[in-house]
């Protein structure tokens, strides 16, 4: 793509429909305007400092449902594909830029669990001079943008550019260190840390509640997709779910040493699936195939037994999903992976007094991110359960500013 043509494309509306979609209201006109006046690092620097993630939301987003999918283009042509000229100027400005902070201050802020809450709460915190330790219970940083999205979608390459710009700017990171059990809240506050962040995500899986789930060949996506290469799925597969984590998943599956035919089963229709249109297109192109209106009923040793279902609408014109009786049938394959959402694990939540959470194990915050544990602060998954990338960095930069606040209040109250 001629990314300079595609820039010419744009109207540069004085009321962009595109902003306004952008659930982080990115400035899209005065970027692509000066995209084209060549002034590519003032742009990046826009960027950054909007969205510290933007060359991975650039990627990963669902543009069809934001920018690309409002723009005004698109009502008679094809719309202005921003994304490209935004991966393109996030990637080169990751490349080129030298992050400092701008004064450097004695506090300590903790910031535990590494994707996409945790790492923009870090640019953010560190970049005003506060001295941030991020801890990561993994091997890299990244959570799901780094276990949870697969290579071919996510290039970690970018990952390791954002923890270099994070090493710059003076944070310091953990890895390998699960928060809770041994290190806890309260020793965090006793070494000192004025704020602590919580952005642990959500890694436990749902369960689907039937028979057989924990036979050997069921899995998990949200655990296969971790390190897909230490799995033996056999020749067919058969993935439960139709969100972008399933789709994640079968395209994983279909890429494995040995696996010839991934099947996705769904109780419903291709409009119903929460999965963007796009995950489920590109899905189609390697090859995954869709057996709709089936849902589980039991996993066997040899496949899986599944029901048909149907849609209905009652008087009211209500639309509801039930089983056809006496249509059970068996689905041969060697595995299944299960992929219908994820909860918070209680790592922390157990080994702390003070953190409520509702009734799902999501942590309780109010609407500056403070959960009820003074100097406590969540948001992202664990807080809204599992939302998109950019819906996490949006939220987190709004909690930053209030953690910031918070230490500067206690400060003056000492």
């Amino acid at each position: 793509m001629n990314l300079k043509e595609e820039a010419n494309r744009c109207l540069l509306c004085k009321n962009p429909r595109c902003s306004k979609r952008c659930p982080i209201s990115t400035p899209i006109p005065e970027i692509i305007q000066l995209f084209k006046d060549d002034q590519i690092e003032k742009a990046g620097e826009m960027l950054f400092e909007n969205n510290p993630l933007s060359a991975i939301c650039a990627i990963v987003c669902a543009h069809e449902n934001q920018c690309m999918g409002n723009c005004i283009k698109g009502i008679k042509e094809t719309p202005v594909e921003f994304y490209e000229i935004e991966k393109y100027i996030s990637s080169a400005y990751l490349d080129s830029v030298q992050l400092k902070a701008k004064t450097q201050l004695e506090d300590r802020v903790a910031i535990i669990g590494s994707g996409p809450a945790g790492l923009t709460i870090s640019f953010m915190l560190a970049s005003r001079g506060y001295k941030v330790t991020l801890f990561e219970s993994k091997e890299k940083i990244g959570g799901v943008l780094r276990y949870g999205i697969p290579e071919f979608r996510l290039p970690k390459k970018y990952l390791d550019q954002i923890e270099d710009k994070l090493i710059q700017l003076g944070v310091k990171i953990r890895p390998n260190r699960l928060v809770g059990p041994v290190l806890t809240i309260d020793k965090l506050f006793e070494d000192g840390y004025k704020a602590i962040f919580l952005g642990t995500g959500v890694w436990n899986p749902k369960r689907l509640n039937i028979k057989g789930e924990s036979f050997g060949n069921a899995h998990y996506a949200i655990d296969y997709l971790k390190n897909p290469n230490v799995y033996r799925l056999g020749k067919k597969v058969c993935v439960i779910g139709a969100g972008n984590v399933a789709m994640d998943a079968a395209r994983t599956a279909k890429r494995s040493e040995g696996v010839e035919e991934v099947r996705v089963f769904y109780r419903k229709d291709f409009e119903d699936m929460s999965a963007t249109k796009a995950e489920i297109q590109e899905a189609k192109e390697d090859g995954v195939l869709f057996d709709l209106f089936k849902a589980p009923v039991e996993i066997l040793d040899n496949g899986i037994k599944y029901i048909n279902t149907k849609k209905i609408t009652d008087e009211n014109n209500k639309v509801s999903i039930v089983n056809v009786q006496g249509s059970e049938a068996v689905y041969e394959c060697d595995s299944v992976i299960i992929a219908v959402s994820q909860s918070p694990r209680n790592n922390i939540v157990s080994n702390t007094t003070g953190l409520d959470t509702d009734k799902l194990g999501l942590l309780l915050a109010d609407e500056t991110g403070h959960t009820t544990r003074e100097g406590v602060f969540a948001s992202g998954d664990v807080v809204t359960g599992a939302r998109t990338v950019v819906e996490a960095v949006n939220y987190a930069k709004m909690v930053a500013q209030h953690i910031d606040e918070y230490c500067k209040k206690t400060h003056q109250k000492v």
